[in-house]
């Protein structure tokens, strides 16, 4: 059974940031990705540093795990499936069978979005289609916006980019109930609301969004979109089987400073710790777990040491 002072489970951008961190610490470090985080389905990212005509989630991540692997840093394509303490080590296994024994364990599972299986839903992600208005809300100024969503969510993702553009329309596809206040609000916004299932996302090019065809054949055109389905999974089960607390919301609860979990030498960062689910703030949340992993590290070498 391979040992690391340190096991990332999931590669995405806090996981690949605090694998360079912890990399340029000179620890043994093994990250371990199943690769099918929401930065892959990403084909822009237009509010980072240093990247002023955007860039995707998938050259990130490449880039990232590059990056990485200059310090030493191993990686392994594997879900991990079991994650359960024993004594003062964690013992990790995966689906392939393969078990991992760890000093510290670094939770970077990230969220995934609920995105019903409508046809063609995925093209143009971060491109001409979003989920986020702070980081996407400036690609839509002035534009035709549909927002292609459920009740509630999809209402107030609408109210939301207001501030952006004044021609919204807002399709509820779930055909979930939205209270009277909303509705209301909707209204005086002068928001356009159609309750109907959509069949189709047409595309030109397979990325620039042209608007959607609905199940009664309807097509309603426009010029962006954003996704607000709710409900969106956040992958913390492996962190319940070890007792991390969690937030209402299902996201774990970490120190402020610290990143670190109520369970001693369990860490979490990036969306999967956080609601702000930003890629510049899941980078700065793995760097500054990984500071917080070396000082434990170097802790209990000392301890060793001493004993």
């Amino acid at each position: 059974m391979e040992h690391y002072e340190c096991i990332i489970i999931g590669g995405g951008i806090a996981g690949l940031q605090a694998a360079v961190q912890l990399g340029r610490y000179k620890h043994n470090i093994l990250v371990i990705d199943s690769n099918d985080g929401r930065s892959n389905l990403c084909k822009g990212y237009h509010n980072i540093l240093g990247w002023p005509d955007g860039v995707s989630g998938e050259t990130l991540r490449s880039l990232g795990k590059i990056h990485a692997q200059r310090y030493r840093v191993q990686f392994q394509t594997d879900k991990v499936v079991q994650v359960r303490q024993e004594q003062e080590l964690y013992i990790v296994t995966t689906k392939a069978g393969t078990t991992y024994k760890a000093n510290i364990i670094l939770f970077a599972t990230g969220v995934m979005d609920r995105l019903p299986n409508i046809l063609h839903i995925k093209d143009g992600l971060g491109l001409t289609v979003y989920v986020c208005p702070d980081c996407d809300g400036y690609e839509v100024q002035h534009k035709r916006v549909l927002v292609l969503g459920a009740g509630k969510t999809g209402a107030e993702m609408s109210l939301a980019l207001i501030y952006w553009t004044k021609d919204i329309v807002y399709i509820n596809h779930d055909g979930t109930p939205i209270e009277d206040e909303l509705q209301k609000k909707l209204h005086a916004a002068e928001i356009s609301y159609i309750n109907e299932k959509i069949e189709e996302v047409l595309t030109e090019d397979g990325s620039f969004f042209q608007g959607v065809r609905l199940q009664s054949g309807r097509i309603v055109s426009g010029e962006r979109a954003f996704i607000a389905f709710g409900g969106n999974h956040v992958r913390n089960e492996l962190a319940e089987q070890l007792g991390v607390s969690l937030q209402p919301n299902k996201h774990i609860i970490t120190d402020p400073r610290t990143k670190e979990t109520n369970i001693r030498n369990v860490w979490a960062a990036g969306d999967i710790a956080i609601h702000s689910e930003q890629v510049t703030i899941a980078m700065g949340e793995g760097a500054q777990a990984a500071i917080w992993i070396h000082k434990r590290l170097l802790e209990e070498q000392e301890n060793r040491r001493s004993t």
